[in-house]
């Protein structure tokens, strides 16, 4: 049985509790609708318990654990501890009514990743935000919601990056932005200048890389919009592709999509700036706004 990471999120535990789950019935040749009336359920609550996307009663685990033929106690013992682990609320749990369904995998995801990889386009990544330019984002985008529950989406961006401030067991992020979100005046001119100050600010992190793909390298390979690939430490979790619609997501893990989305990122890293020039280009546009 694995062993959990430390710092592994119950997202990412849901998908490799699911994950054992698959084998221990692929490995009996038990089919989903068998294993779905053992336990009082249907193929499809399997099929979503095995993609980790619900969470976990511990007598429906047990369950199938003896219809697999886990009957070692010291092996059962680790999968029940890693049921109970994986059912434990994130931090994000207190934000559940502000955040859509689509949206939390991610949130569960990106703490318990080990890499992001992000392209985007129109705004600076929000785990790079100031507070200023994350209120003047979701002002901008959340008509009709109250001046109290903006603060509170606020607060969860906020949050949210305090991943990137783990000593250990943090992730490296590398963002590719579009020179256009840089010189989009969201919030004025002062918001701008302090983001700005702000992306200089964690380029002098050792786990923060930020390149920018300028306006006059015209077209490239990522057209079609924003993306992030997570990496995790367990070998056993696949990366994840995570890309963002007006009102649900999308989450890859199949080897074909995410070679390809890897490979796009692998170009738009070669044409955009290196470090350095980011710096200098960070530099002129804020002398410029």
């Amino acid at each position: 049985m694995t062993q959990t990471q430390p710092g592994s999120g119950p997202t990412a535990l849901r998908i490799l509790l699911g994950s054992q789950l698959r084998r221990l019935r692929e490995a009996k040749g038990i089919s989903r609708e068998e294993a779905g009336h053992l336990i009082r359920g249907s193929e499809s609550k399997i099929s979503r318990m095995e993609l980790g996307r619900v969470g976990f009663k511990e007598r429906d685990v047990a369950d199938l654990l003896t219809l697999y033929g886990v009957e070692d106690e010291e092996a059962r013992a680790s999968v029940m501890e890693l049921v109970a682990k994986a059912n434990e609320p994130g931090w994000w749990h207190r934000f559940n009514d502000l955040l859509p369904s689509w949206f939390q995998a991610y949130v569960g995801l990106e703490e318990a990743a080990s890499r992001i990889r992000t392209y985007e386009v129109q705004f600076i990544p929000g785990l790079l935000q100031t507070k200023e330019y994350a209120r003047a984002v979701i002002t901008a985008g959340a008509a009709g919601i109250s001046a109290h529950e903006i603060a509170r989406r606020v607060d969860l961006r906020m949050e949210r990056q305090r991943v990137l401030d783990k000593d250990r067991d943090g992730p490296f992020f590398w963002a590719v932005i579009d020179e256009a979100a840089l010189r989009r005046p969201i919030g004025g001119v002062d918001v701008m200048r302090a983001q700005i100050e702000h992306l200089l600010e964690l380029m002098r992190r050792p786990n923060i890389t930020i390149q920018v793909i300028p306006f006059d390298y015209g077209g490239h390979s990522a057209e079609g919009g924003a993306f992030s690939i997570l990496r995790f430490k367990d070998p056993e979790l696949p990366d994840v592709v995570y890309v963002e619609q007006l009102a649900s997501a999308l989450y890859l893990d199949k080897r074909d999509d995410v070679d390809r989305y890897s490979e796009v990122m692998e170009r738009l890293c070669a044409v955009s700036t290196t470090p350095d020039e980011t710096v200098d280009l960070l530099t002129r546009i804020m002398r410029e706004i």
